[in-house]
């Protein structure tokens, strides 16, 4: 029997509009979230009339409050990524981040990819040429149709399980 080696091709990879669609569900979770711990902070620094800590958040600059976004934005893909292969907003497009194998990021692949979308502009560097953002080549991954991926490798190793 021929032992063949999965790769994605380019048929697999998300759309455009998919990928802007990621992006704008995460930004709008990713801002969610800075509110909420924000408010959170607030609400209990005033309930236990400990009024340095909301004081604080209500004093962050626009600066501060961007460097504050940088951080949650940080854990939110690292830690969605490197567990899952996806955020939330790739569960409502079902797309999911994988290798040119097919096999689920590492650590460093996800830390790259997460880093690398600190460069300025490049949540619309997807749009220009193929599918792949600056976040997907510096890693050396992939955001593919999740359901396509997975009957692509189940043609290639029937017998095989698919760990996503």
């Amino acid at each position: 029997m021929e032992n063949k080696k999965f790769t994605v091709t380019d048929d697999l990879l998300a759309s455009k509009s998919q990928r802007l669609l990621n992006f704008l569900i995460d930004f709008l979770i990713i801002y969610i979230i800075e509110i909420s711990i924000g408010t959170t902070i607030t609400i209990i620094g005033d309930l236990t009339h400990s009024y340095a800590a909301s004081n604080w958040v209500k004093a962050l600059s626009p600066i501060e409050n961007f460097f504050f976004g940088l951080i949650i934005l940080f854990f939110y893909y690292g830690l969605t990524e490197m567990y899952f292969s996806r955020t939330f907003a790739k569960y409502f497009t079902e797309t999911l981040v994988v290798k040119h194998d097919g096999s689920k990021p590492n650590m460093k692949s996800v830390m790259i990819r997460t880093v690398s979308r600190l460069i300025p502009f490049e949540p619309f560097s997807f749009l220009a040429g193929d599918s792949r953002g600056w976040h997907d080549t510096l890693s050396v991954t992939y955001v593919v149709k999740k359901h396509e991926f997975i009957a692509r490798k189940k043609l290639l190793d029937p017998s095989g399980e698919i760990v996503i």
